[in-house]
C-alpha cells in the first residue's frame, strides 16, 4: 500500500511544479520578448538498496521556447524588435552582461538607454548614454543617432551603437531576473548580422490557448492522484478492520 501513496504522493507534487511553470508562463503572457519556459516529465527510480521497486515522476524545465513572437507595430522610434535571431545586450542588475528580446527601450533620467525593466542597454563600450536632444532613431544595425537638443532636424550625430549578439540558444540558460545569459558564464561576441526592426516590439511567444488547454489538463492529473491516495488510505482502513475482526 505504501508503494501507491509513494507513487501517487510524488506524482501530485510534480503536477503542482508543473503547475507553476505553465502559470508562469500564463502570467508572461503579455510581457515583451518573453520566451516561454518549457518543462516536462521523467520517471527515476528510488535509489538505495533493495529491489528497483519504486519510480517516482519528476518535472523540470527542460529550456525555453525559442520561436520568435508576433510582431506589434507602435509607431515609437524607440520601440525596437530583433528581426529573426538574435538578442539585446543589457547590463542585469549584477552589473554582468545578459541579454534579452524585450526592445521598450526608453532614456532615463540620467540619459542612459534602458529597457522597459530599467536594465541598461549596452554598446560597444559599455552602457550606452545619451545626450540632451530633441529626436532620437534607432538603426537597423543598431545605431543610435540624435538631432541634438537646439540643433536643426537636419543635424544628426550618432551616439553609439547597440551590442546585438546571437549565441546558440542551446547555450543560453535563464536567470531568476528573466534574462538570459551564456551557460558557461562569457560574453557573446557582437554579431553584425543581427537587424533591429524600429518603431515595433515583439510579443511574448506563449501560446495561451495550448497554455489553458495544459492548466486544464494537469488539474485533472492532479485530482486523479490524490484519488488514488485516498483510495489507498480506504484499502489500509479496510485492511485493518478485516485484520481486527479475524
Amino acid at each position: 500500500m505504501d508503494r501507491l501513496v509513494y507513487v501517487a504522493m510524488s506524482g501530485a507534487s510534480e503536477t503542482l511544479r508543473a503547475q507553476a511553470a505553465n502559470n508562469h508562463n500564463l502570467a508572461n503572457a503579455n510581457t515583451t520578448g518573453y520566451r516561454a519556459d518549457l518543462s516536462a516529465f521523467r520517471s527515476l527510480l528510488v535509489a538505495g538498496s533493495g529491489e528497483p521497486s519504486r519510480v517516482y515522476a519528476t518535472n523540470g524545465t527542460v529550456g525555453f521556447d525559442n520561436s520568435t513572437g508576433q510582431m506589434a507595430s507602435t509607431g515609437n522610434t524607440l520601440d525596437v524588435a530583433v528581426n529573426g535571431e538574435g538578442w539585446i545586450a543589457v547590463q542585469a542588475n549584477d552589473g554582468r552582461e545578459a541579454y534579452t528580446r524585450a526592445g521598450d527601450l526608453r532614456v532615463d533620467v540620467n540619459g542612459q538607454l534602458t529597457n522597459g525593466a530599467g536594465h541598461p542597454v549596452l554598446g560597444d563600450s559599455g552602457p550606452l548614454v545619451v545626450p540632451p536632444h530633441s529626436a532620437i532613431t534607432v538603426a537597423r544595425d543598431g545605431s543610435v543617432s540624435i538631432v541634438p537638443l537646439g540643433q536643426e532636424a537636419k543635424t544628426t550625430a550618432v551616439v553609439g551603437r547597440i551590442k546585438l549578439v546571437n549565441p546558440p540558444a542551446a547555450g543560453l540558460v535563464r536567470g531568476s531576473d528573466g534574462l538570459f545569459r551564456q551557460r558557461d558564464g562569457s560574453d557573446a561576441p557582437a554579431d553584425a548580422s543581427v537587424q533591429l526592426m524600429s518603431g515595433t516590439l515583439e510579443t511574448s511567444n506563449v501560446n495561451v490557448a495550448a497554455a489553458m488547454t495544459q492548466m486544464i489538463e494537469l488539474a485533472r492529473r492532479y485530482e486523479l492522484q490524490v484519488k488514488a491516495i485516498r483510495t489507498a488510505e480506504e484499502d489500509a482502513a479496510s485492511s485493518t478492520r478485516l485484520l481486527q475482526a479475524g
